[in-house]
């Protein structure tokens, strides 16, 4: 089997009560026909979505009020159980899962979305609302959601504020730190928190919602959502280049800056190695072939004439200086097709990456100049030991993924890959983790990348919001917190 069980990374349970008869009981009056204690439904929710860690919950709880969550998490905090958020299960750093025998609090059935004003483009929904199903809801009323992220369809909106989830549109519509406006959360011992401004601006004490948003679920429960939604452009470009060199990746990305300007809304590049894995494994083709770098651009504006000149324009120059030796263009009012289909060969390349074998995944943010300089570092360092070393990623913010493939999992391997790889991030002045967060898998590293003081101060905050620890414990913080 895939999965590895906490025994396997060393991890001691720490002494949380044991989940007993009448806990079960008291939950099934709470929530009549929404408590799972079967073995086998429970087995998706116990294992992560790489199919890399697997927990041993024997309980799952679905709440669709924040009332609800409020009953569970007291009675929880009063018996010294420990409890699991989950969302959708999306995330890729062990976050979602249980680790021992954690109650999982399911998200799933909390996702009703409560107002939508179509003046202001601000969106207020329960935790669980599915990212892809808000994007349509709003597209019906000319907006979107500033997010997208390739696992759109499953995950809930709440965890992607819960891990700062950051995605394609980033470049564009910036981080959800910037976009979130308000949250409701319940904390440990069961008491509602209710932040759930609908305001811009308001400079009134201490901005608390900052402190949930990318803390995986270890401060509060998050059950509401206010979120500030651009309108939906009219006029949506993708060019798909194949450039020769990373040097020539970058470059290209300045003179796409200088040319697009304001209608950029993403910048993605992948390897070639990358084009392979989504060609053998999903059996996509890609209309721009036979070069060592791929590079994605997507515009979105509000006049397409407009902006079809300016992308034309830009791609004569880069053809012409030779920053890129082959292109397309799909526009989205005749190819939809076209568009969607160039989308999918980066949108799914960490689906093919798992039909690869055993995957290694890092989530880099570095200076952009030397964003591919790691993967090159790491292909040498590894050789043979690995099956493929692939980089791609959010060129526009600096933001790398690297991934190694393996035919399965290999101590001998990570002890190869880590600590080097956060060493040299570190080297760089980089965060060894952009957007996935640190979750289950990457904890006991957050030193390379914040100060002593920073982590301490991080301990004090779970200390006063969750004195007992129970929320999601085992994760984000080093052992010992």
């Amino acid at each position: 089997e895939v999965a590895l069980t906490s025994e396997r990374f060393g991890v001691r349970r720490l002494p949380f009560a044991r989940l007993g008869d009448r806990d079960v009981a008291f939950f099934e009056r709470v929530l009549p026909g929404r408590v799972v204690t079967d073995p086998e439904e429970l087995k998706p929710f116990n294992v992560d979505w790489l199919q890399s860690v697997r927990g041993c919950s024997q309980l799952m709880l679905k709440p669709q009020t924040t009332a609800e969550v409020s009953q569970i998490l007291r009675y929880c905090y009063e018996r010294n159980l420990a409890v699991n958020p989950q969302g959708g299960n999306t995330g890729l750093v062990g976050g979602s899962v249980p680790v021992f025998d954690e109650i999982i609090l399911s998200t799933a059935l909390m996702n009703r979305i409560i107002s939508f004003d179509k003046v202001s483009g601000i969106l207020v929904c329960q935790a669980g609302c599915i990212l892809e199903k808000l994007n349509e809801y709003l597209e019906e009323q000319g907006f979107v959601m500033p997010l997208d992220l390739g696992a759109k369809g499953s995950c809930h909106v709440g965890g992607n504020v819960a891990t700062n989830a950051g995605g394609l549109r980033l470049l564009r519509y910036g981080s959800l730190r910037g976009t979130v406006l308000g949250l409701e959360v319940v904390l440990a011992d069961g008491s509602a928190l209710d932040c759930l401004a609908s305001l811009r601006k308001d400079n009134t004490g201490y901005d608390l919602k900052q402190l949930f948003i990318g803390s995986e679920g270890t401060l509060g429960v998050i059950t509401a959502v206010s979120i500030l939604c651009p309108q939906k452009p009219k006029a949506v470009n993708l060019a798909f280049l194949g450039c020769q060199s990373f040097a020539k990746v970058l470059e290209t990305f300045t003179t796409c800056r200088a040319m697009l300007g304001e209608i950029l809304s993403a910048y993605e590049f992948m390897d070639e190695k990358c084009m392979e894995l989504v060609e053998r494994h999903l059996k996509l083709s890609s209309p721009v072939t036979g070069s060592p770098f791929y590079v994605l651009i997507e515009t979105s504006g509000s006049n397409s004439t407009h902006d079809e000149e300016k992308l034309n324009n830009f791609l004569e120059q880069t053809m012409a200086s030779g920053l890129a030796t082959d292109g397309t263009v799909a526009t989205d009012d005749k190819k939809i097709k076209a568009s969607r289909a160039l989308w999918s060969l980066r949108e799914r390349i960490t689906e093919a990456l798992t039909h690869d074998g055993y995957v290694y995944k890092y989530d880099i943010s570095l200076p952009v100049g030397k964003l591919y300089d790691l993967v090159m570092d790491m292909r040498a360092r590894l050789g043979r030991r690995a099956k493929n070393v692939v980089g791609y990623g959010h060129l526009g913010d600096g933001n790398l993924h690297l991934n190694i493939t393996a035919e399965s999992y290999s101590h001998s391997l990570l002890e190869a890959i880590e600590p080097f790889v956060y060493e040299w991030t570190a080297r760089c002045d980089g965060s060894i983790s952009a957007e996935h967060g640190l979750g289950f898998k990457k904890k006991q590293f957050i030193g390379y990348s914040k100060a002593k003081e920073a982590v301490l101060l991080m301990q004090r905050f779970k200390a006063m919001l969750d004195p007992k620890g129970i929320l999601n414990p085992y994760k984000m913080l080093p052992s010992g917190s």
